[in-house]
């Protein structure tokens, strides 16, 4: 299996910690030299180990941050969605 690469451009905020001492962040990450996307996932103290994660392109992100400040948008048909057809 090919070496994961992986670059943490901008960390953004610690969002939680375990009693581990991993703590689940939003940074973003360039994922083998590809343009850095949002991510969140569980960090060990330096970085060298991640849990699983998931990663959002900038369009992505954003939709995100509409639906969490209950903010209406809109679906890849162009329809309007609002939150509570969401949840």
């Amino acid at each position: 299996m090919a070496e994961l690469k992986y670059e943490i451009t901008e960390h953004i905020a610690v969002l939680g910690e375990s009693s581990r001492g991993w703590t689940k962040e939003l940074n973003k990450v360039s994922w083998n030299d590809y343009p850095p996307k949002y991510d969140i996932r569980e960090w060990s103290p330096d970085h060298a180990r991640m849990g699983k994660g998931v990663t959002l392109s900038n369009e992505e992100f954003d939709a995100l941050r509409r639906v969490i400040n209950g903010e209406e948008i809109n679906d890849p048909d162009g329809d309007d969605v609002n939150e509570e057809d969401i949840i």
